[in-house]
């Protein structure tokens, strides 16, 4: 894998498909629709779908791709594959609460190696770069011009901890289980920032006792990797791995490598 070629691709993509997002969130009211398993979609996840999904597939042509909004893409068994979630937080985006991104993610033999999380309506662009190293990039944000890149770190937790919860699917279990830790700082995130603010040192924990797909995790996971952090599945604490059946994931917990985790 050229890993700089795809940094390069990914990034691209991903402001892209931000820009088309903004262009819709901005614009007048968009309609909402449900899919089949009753989650919104809107015509800004389908337009960044689109373009990604070109993007990968002519950059890559031989790996396999997995996307959101390609149902058929959900039956494939595959280790090694590109997956994509075009706009994470679509409750986020409806709401008009900004909290949404663009996930891009390589996974290989069943692990996240590289990803880039978008999120367009707050400036915030994290991504691995091609040592996999994680970088949050500031500046204007551009497609054709790179801003400047500062490595991101995960920060070496105190004895109360900073924990971050989803913002639409916090739940009395969720609150229970973060119950049994000290906790000095609580916040809500929506989409894949919760694994970013883990990554940037902003935040120590986020527990997730609620059903998500791989496409919702992977760039995020990637991302937090590539910073020094770890995700593990909830029940026995074992990596949180990729390619399962339908792309489905167990509970996890995304954490900087000093908490020490509670059992369920």
């Amino acid at each position: 894998m050229d890993y700089g070629r795809l940094e390069r691709v990914m990034r691209e993509l991903a402001l892209a498909a931000g820009e088309k997002i903004m262009e819709i969130y901005d614009g007048p009211d968009f309609e909402v629709r449900a899919k089949d398993d009753q989650s919104p979609v809107t015509a800004a996840d389908e337009a960044a779908d689109a373009l990604i999904s070109a993007g990968l597939r002519d950059a890559f042509p031989d790996l396999p791709l997995v996307t959101e909004e390609q149902a058929e893409s959900h039956a494939q068994d595959v280790s090694t594959f590109l997956i994509v979630d075009p706009l994470d937080g679509t409750k986020e985006f409806v709401k008009r609460r900004g909290d949404f991104t663009v996930n891009i993610a390589l996974v290989e033999d069943g692990r996240p190696t590289r990803g880039v999380v978008y999120a367009p309506a707050k400036g915030r662009l994290f991504y691995t770069d091609a040592e996999g190293v994680s970088v949050e990039e500031t500046g204007d944000l551009a497609a054709e011009t790179r801003g400047e890149t500062r490595p991101i770190r995960v920060a070496a937790p105190e004895a109360a901890l900073r924990v971050v919860a989803s913002k639409s699917h916090r739940d009395a279990a969720t609150d229970a289980y973060i119950g049994k830790y000290e906790v000095a700082d609580m916040k809500s995130a929506g989409s894949s920032l919760k694994f970013c603010l883990v990554a940037t040192g902003e935040a120590d924990l986020y527990p997730r006792l609620g059903r998500t797909m791989e496409w919702d995790t992977a760039a995020g996971h990637a991302v937090l990797s590539g910073a020094g952090g770890e995700v593990v599945r909830f029940d026995d604490h074992e990596p949180l791995g990729y390619g399962k059946p339908g792309f489905e994931n167990p509970f996890f917990i995304a954490y900087a490598p000093g908490v020490t985790l509670e059992t369920a």
